[in-house]
């Protein structure tokens, strides 16, 4: 049986999925753990991505894998040598010591021409802020730099040897034009205006490319046979749309260590608010996306500030009493992305004597799905159609008490897949294009799994009121520590 494999690289681990390549079917799954991070300081060593992608590849039977992929966690700066060597820990995505390096390059151009070039208004989630970081913090370090890649690029280059990025990667380094397919250089003269960036630049490659070939020594690493093909790579979320058959006006809300909300859209879209990221998708076409910091790790913490487990959290939560002056979370635990808050801290809001532990729950659960639903909205204000299905993925999508009270607070029954490991599934539909020459969207179709509704939203619950006490309370300057 001919196999492909589909490789997610996320903050927390490394996951390997083996898909049957001519049907889809899942034959086998792996994980190995990353080290943990703590942010404000967010980094890991790529090397430990690596070794985590041996690890998950050498518990399965790799020997019948005739093409790979890999999607990673998205923004990472990931810096070479002139060796090839990683000259320090990458600067994660949740790493937000770059806070005033992004406010100055806002500044230098405005939101509006920043969000007009590259469908982005630097946070410091963004990897051009990261460089900016690099080269006043370590200036020794920055001019060492030879090749600048992206999380799931390293991992492509240590699987061919090849420097080599797409388009879903590349719309989150802030100096990407996405409608054009091309690096924006006058952008990264913002950083240094002295280097010739070009050359220290991946190849972008289009959805459907072969990459490179895995070599002999990652093959001895892997397991995988020398010569396997290799995809394009991937950030997480299009490859969740990929793995789930996004269609035109379905919006797509992931719940992770962060939260996210998108839709895929034809056309590219530009946001000055910073609200919504105009990235690129997976299959050539464009996925508006609104990402928040603070996701399911609030409710982590929730529960066990409640002494309960998650099962425990949601019970609680699901037995509150929908007052319509229920106290309100804002999540902002470990600052927050959208709106760019990084120094700001989690508040809870409308606490009185007779508050109760069902009360509290449910307002951790609610606090994390107002953002995202403040984010769909703002998708909505651009144009982009989001009148489809709702799909909740993610490992919070498995919360009965997360899928009831997002359908509660948008209004729209959820659907959920049984898939699992959704991101690596993604990126071994990315492998099964390459390896038969056809286009991504059409496997994506043909391998997507059914969706089920899951939660059909209440009536009496409140939350018009909720929502705008969350809007009220989340822009208050207050929250910054």
């Amino acid at each position: 049986m001919r196999l492909v494999a589909g490789a997610d690289s996320s903050t927390q681990s490394c996951t390997v999925v083996l898909r049957n390549a001519d049907d889809g079917r899942l034959v086998a799954t792996a994980e190995a753990p990353h080290p943990p991070t703590r942010p404000p300081v967010s980094e890991q060593h790529p090397e430990a991505w690596w070794s985590g992608l041996v690890a998950a590849c050498r518990q399965l039977s790799m020997h019948d894998v005739d093409a790979i992929s890999v999607d990673a966690q998205g923004h990472g700066l990931v810096a070479l040598d002139g060796d090839d060597e990683v000259i320090r820990p990458a600067k994660l995505w949740n790493d937000t010591t770059s806070s005033p390096e992004a406010e100055e390059l806002v500044a230098r151009l405005g939101r509006e021409a920043w969000a007009n070039r590259t469908g982005i208004v630097p946070v410091p989630a963004i990897t051009i802020t990261k460089l900016l970081w690099l080269k006043r913090h370590e200036p020794e370090n920055f001019a060492r730099i030879a090749t600048i890649l992206l999380p799931s690029d390293y991992l492509t280059y240590r699987l061919t040897g090849n420097f080599v990025t797409d388009r879903t990667e590349a719309s989150g380094t802030g100096y990407f034009d996405a409608a054009s397919s091309t690096w924006d250089l006058d952008l990264l003269a913002l950083v240094d205006n002295r280097v010739d960036w070009s050359p220290r630049l991946p190849r972008i490659a289009g959805p459907n490319q072969c990459v490179g070939r895995v070599t002999a020594g990652a093959a001895e690493a892997t397991g995988i046979p020398e010569g396997a093909l290799v995809g394009p790579g991937a950030n997480d979320q299009p490859v969740n749309a990929l793995a789930l058959g996004l269609r035109e006006e379905d919006v797509l809300i992931s719940l992770g260590t962060s939260g996210t909300v998108c839709a895929r859209s034809l056309v590219p879209t530009a946001d000055p608010t910073a609200t919504v990221t105009g990235v690129a998708d997976a299959t050539g076409a464009y996925l508006p996306l609104a990402c928040t910091l603070n996701a399911t790790k609030v409710t982590d913490t929730f529960a066990r500030l409640l002494g309960v487990d998650l099962d425990g959290l949601a019970d609680l939560a699901l037995t509150a009493l929908p007052e319509a002056d229920r106290p309100v979370l804002i999540p902002y635990l470990d600052g927050e992305r959208t709106p760019s808050r990084p120094r700001a801290t989690g508040v809870l809001i409308g606490l009185r004597p007779g508050a109760t532990r069902e009360q509290l729950a449910r307002a951790a659960f609610e606090g994390v799905l107002c953002g995202l639903a403040e984010g769909l909205d703002a998708i909505r204000g651009l144009g982009v159609p989001t009148d489809g299905r709702v799909v909740l993925t993610g490992g919070g999508s498995n919360s009965r008490a997360y899928r009831q009270f997002l359908a509660d607070l948008i209004g729209r029954p959820i659907y959920v897949s049984d898939m699992a490991e959704t991101s690596a599934s993604g990126a071994a539909v990315q492998a099964a294009a390459v390896l038969h020459g056809r286009p991504v969207d059409d496997v994506a179709r043909a391998w997507a799994p059914p969706l089920r509704v899951a939660a059909e939203p209440r009536l009496d619950q409140h939350v018009s009121e909720v929502r705008e006490r969350y809007r009220r309370y989340a822009a208050m300057e207050g929250l910054d520590s």
